[in-house]
């Protein structure tokens, strides 16, 4: 029988609030009073019935001294961006998309809908793909993510429409955000964290440490 909250964990357990170090007890307020609001808002799911974080949540508390630094690169990022709110979904979602990051994706999915992508277009970036109904801008950082992610490196006509499309200064923004969620997807690929949904499928399941599908 598989725990709920050893689904939701999957490789790292989750850790429970009683036994937080100081550390660990000032960090869990922290991210609790600045992504609660929002994880209500965008109807994802962030803590277990009983109160433990999960998703990225769980392993930001492995090192506070290390999360509180990223957590002020990341809002930096947030509110400084020159990218569109839409541009910037599209973003992360493909980041997600190419780690096969199921919270991250499961997450995002919410969100970019509210900043009005369709629902095909989610689902198709979520997969990796190019939506039809994206903008001119929308496909551009959309190929350009992936190219980046997957060749590390941009070939010379995609570089130039993304510097038409956005500037140099719209370019470090998207490596800004990039380099937010790609540390946030490589850490759920690392430790298989799921989405709520898939580790409620392994809820009485007997499968051990396999990979949910």
């Amino acid at each position: 029988m598989t725990k709920p909250g050893e689904a939701l964990g999957r490789r790292l357990p989750l850790a429970d609030p009683a036994t937080l170090t100081s550390a660990q007890r000032d960090l869990f307020e922290a991210l609790t009073a600045a992504w609660g609001p929002f994880a209500d808002g965008a109807g994802v799911q962030m803590t277990t019935e009983d109160g433990r974080l999960i998703g990225p949540f769980n392993i930001f508390l492995l090192h506070p001294e290390v999360t509180a630094k990223l957590s002020e690169f990341q809002a930096a990022e947030a509110t400084h961006t020159t990218l569109p709110k839409r541009v910037r979904e599209v973003v992360i979602i493909a980041v997600g998309a190419v780690w096969g990051a199921d919270y991250e994706l499961y997450a995002r999915t919410h969100v970019a809908r509210k900043a009005g992508l369709s629902d095909q277009a989610v689902t198709t970036l979520a997969n990796g793909g190019i939506p039809e109904d994206l903008s001119d801008e929308e496909k551009i950082a959309a190929r350009l993510v992936h190219q980046l992610s997957t060749r590390h490196r941009v070939d010379d006509e995609l570089y130039r429409e993304a510097e038409q499309a956005f500037g140099r200064t719209g370019l470090f923004d998207i490596i800004a955000v990039m380099g937010v969620y790609q540390t946030v997807c490589s850490a759920l690929a690392l430790f298989e964290v799921p989405a709520p949904e898939a580790a409620a499928g392994l809820n009485g399941s007997s499968r051990g440490s396999d990979h949910p599908e």
